[in-house]
């Protein structure tokens, strides 16, 4: 079972579970975010990847707000994706949400492995995406469920945490990752194009400079 937003970590992500030997089944979430296009990405890359499942389930967070991914709110530009703080394109407890439902589906097919592209350096600050959080939420997936208190046990990976974006970016390099199907960024504009200027953008854009590789993608600047 592995998270996939349509970015290049998820993408990563399920490359790397093919790898260690697990059949893919994809999730997305359509969460009434302004980046719809990156669902778009998801169902691209989830084709790229044969996915055995592509299940996309719709659960429309802009009842809550409080993200400029959700909310009539200015997504930053041209700020520091590194600096230490919690941006205003953090969506409230959305990591807990997808690995909820991620569980729920597990359950439901006998998965006991999920990924997560969650990435603790190049990561913009959000609480969600920090190994602690990772091993608390395995820790309550297997007492909150039926198959985790019957024998079974899930695992929570998270194998691109401790990587920088140029790693993350040469490792799905050798995967065979076609990062032209992938999309990171917040605001696109309306032909799907990337703003290269939003915290996602720059570090996407450090990444592949510090990997020494081209991205593949069009952005909507110059």
């Amino acid at each position: 079972m592995v998270l996939l937003s349509g970015g290049l970590d998820s993408a990563t992500t399920a490359a790397v579970a093919i790898r260690d030997g697990f059949e893919l089944h994809a999730l997305s979430l359509d969460y009434g975010q302004r980046h719809v296009a990156e669902l778009d990405a998801a169902k691209r890359v989830a084709r790229d990847l044969a996915a055995a499942q592509h299940v996309v389930v719709q659960v429309d967070l802009r009842a809550i707000g409080g993200s400029a991914l959700t909310a009539d709110m200015v997504v930053p530009k041209n700020e520091d994706p590194t600096a230490n703080r919690i941006p205003v394109t953090y969506v409230p407890a959305r990591n807990t949400l997808l690995l909820s439902l991620a569980l729920g589906w597990a359950e439901v097919i006998g998965a006991f492995d999920i990924f997560i592209g969650v990435n603790a350096l190049d990561y913009s600050g959000y609480p969600d995406c920090r190994p602690e959080f990772i091993r608390a939420f395995e820790k309550l997936a297997n007492v909150a469920t039926k198959a985790g208190t019957t024998g079974g046990t899930f695992t929570i990976h998270a194998p691109l945490i401790d990587m920088s974006k140029a790693d993350i970016i040469r490792l799905g390099t050798e995967l065979g990752v076609n990062f032209a199907s992938t999309l990171s960024c917040y605001d696109p504009d309306p032909a799907g194009r990337a703003c290269g200027e939003c915290d996602a953008c720059q570090l996407r854009l450090r990444g592949f400079a510090e990997a020494g590789l081209a991205d593949p993608i069009a952005y909507a600047r110059g």
